[in-house]
């Protein structure tokens, strides 16, 4: 049965009315085309109208939808044949929340790196809600470290709430962990190109969030701190999480305008969760776009413009 949001009730009801007269053509033999007609052309106006006007607040839920594809997903949908996953840090254990390994598009070998949050309640509690330990950004940066050895290009796919925050991840260097991927990350010798397909919150995505192109998909979110959080450390309460959405300028079009992120990818009309494999299409088409561009950079300028492209974020005033 699908899931929809508070605002997608409009939606919702016309597909229970879709399905209610599919049904009743089918079982009792009656033509019902012409109404079937009428809803699926609502249905489309309904969708474009509502996610086209989303608040940051809302576009936050829709990156946590429960149907929106996750890491894994997309890495399966837009590889050929079989994706070789790789485990562990080699210091401690292998981190489930954050996934990684080999595999190919069209012919093109890349190291795939991403959070993955887990499908259901057992998987999220297996993959730690996508939330990785230390040991987790040490095995992203160990697979960094084997495709720059053997040439090949990493892709990124950033999904998750934070970093684990837990007294046993501060005990094994969450912070150095991190910190050392943002520089190792800045002088790879490769091309970098990083992706947050859902939520990209605090250090935890920024740990794997350094590359040549950053893009965002349309309705995911990108900030330094949730807005739950926000709302908690400034108004003492979450009662205040939309305002706290809308000051963040968290969204995928914020942070363009800020130059925070190289570009935007549209989602599917209603998102991602809507037309799973319309936004696999969409998001290996924008891959092998941006690798086209970037395999053809001299290694030493790729990281030279990788350095002045963060050097270049924010603003200094004396």
């Amino acid at each position: 049965m699908a899931i929809y949001l508070d605002f997608e009730e409009p939606i919702k009801e016309l597909v229970e009315q879709l399905e209610k007269n599919i049904k009743t053509q089918e079982e009792k033999g009656i033509d019902m085309s012409k109404i079937i007609t009428e809803i699926e052309k609502k249905l489309v106006e309904t969708r474009k109208g509502i996610y086209s006007n989303l608040s940051a607040w809302q576009k936050v839920q829709v990156s946590r939808h429960p149907e929106r594809p996750y890491t894994l997903s997309y890495i399966n949908a837009i590889t050929d044949g079989e994706f070789i996953e790789l485990h562990g840090d080699r210091t401690v254990k292998d981190d489930k929340a954050m996934v990684g390994g080999i595999g190919s598009i069209d012919g093109q070998s890349i190291m795939f790196i991403g959070q993955q949050k887990g499908i259901n309640t057992k998987m999220r509690q297996y993959r730690n809600f996508g939330m990785a330990n230390p040991e987790g950004y040490r095995k992203a940066l160990r697979l960094m470290k084997m495709a720059e050895k053997f040439n090949k290009p990493v892709v990124c796919l950033v999904d998750t709430p934070g970093a684990f925050p837990g007294l046993e991840a501060e005990e094994r260097g969450q912070g150095e962990a991190i910190a050392r991927n943002l520089l190792e990350m800045a002088q790879l010798s490769v091309p970098i190109i990083v992706i947050v397909i859902g939520e990209g919150a605090s250090g935890g995505a920024l740990g794997i969030g350094i590359g040549d192109q950053v893009l965002m998909l349309e309705n995911t979110w990108y900030s330094v701190i949730s807005p739950e959080s926000c709302s908690s450390i400034l108004w003492r309460s979450w009662e205040f999480k939309e305002r706290a959405a809308e000051a963040l300028k968290l969204t995928a079009k914020d942070m363009f305008s800020n130059n925070l992120v190289d570009g935007i990818i549209k989602e599917p009309i209603g998102g991602a969760h809507s037309n799973p494999e319309e936004m696999f299409a969409i998001v290996k088409k924008e891959i092998k776009k941006h690798l086209t561009k970037l395999n053809k950079i001299d290694k030493e300028k790729l990281v030279d413009s990788r350095i002045e492209k963060f050097c270049a974020m924010g603003e200094i005033v004396e």
